[in-house]
């Protein structure tokens, strides 16, 4: 028996692991006919500290947000992707996708990059991705890079190439 995927979150950042996630998630949609929510997070918690220095920070980043999942709309529609939903939310990516997106838009999949553009906060409390496969009510699926599966600790990458019949 196979899951079948109706709604699929897909968070993108800007980051190479985002763009593999969302290329991840054009793939899976097309399998399954399956409508795409691309989601950013306006990540504000830094904010105060940044507009004390650059008053301009929030109007770049609604901008670069914007500029973002519109690539992001334009690449799933040019894939063939019908039904492409995009909201942009403000707060903590680790709240926001785990519990208010997927809930909003019903996902029943959420695909994420297993690190973002925020290593600072990965080393110090936790990935968003952790936060996510932790808290969502659905199934989540985590993309690597491809350095990431380069260095696995257990030996040899696993390929098409290595796999023998």
């Amino acid at each position: 028996m196979t899951t079948t995927y109706k709604k699929i979150l897909v968070a993108v950042d800007g980051s190479e692991e985002a763009d593999r996630a969302f290329k991840k998630a054009v793939e899976i949609s097309k399998r399954n006919d399956a409508e795409i929510v691309l989601g950013h997070v306006i990540d504000t918690r830094n904010f105060p500290t940044i507009e004390a220095y650059d008053l301009t920070i929030r109007d770049r980043t609604e901008t670069f947000a914007n500029e973002l999942i519109e690539k992001y709309k334009a690449e799933a529609a040019e894939a063939g992707i019908k039904e492409i939903t995009i909201d942009i939310e403000v707060g903590n990516p680790k709240v926001k996708i785990a519990k208010d997106m997927a809930k909003k838009h019903w996902a029943d999949l959420i695909i994420c990059g297993a690190t973002g553009l925020n290593a600072i906060e990965r080393i110090m409390i936790g990935s968003v991705s952790e936060h996510i496969t932790r808290y969502a009510r659905c199934d989540v699926l985590v993309i690597r890079s491809e350095k990431e599966l380069e260095n696995l600790p257990h030996g040899e990458p696993l390929s098409a190439a290595s796999i023998k019949a």
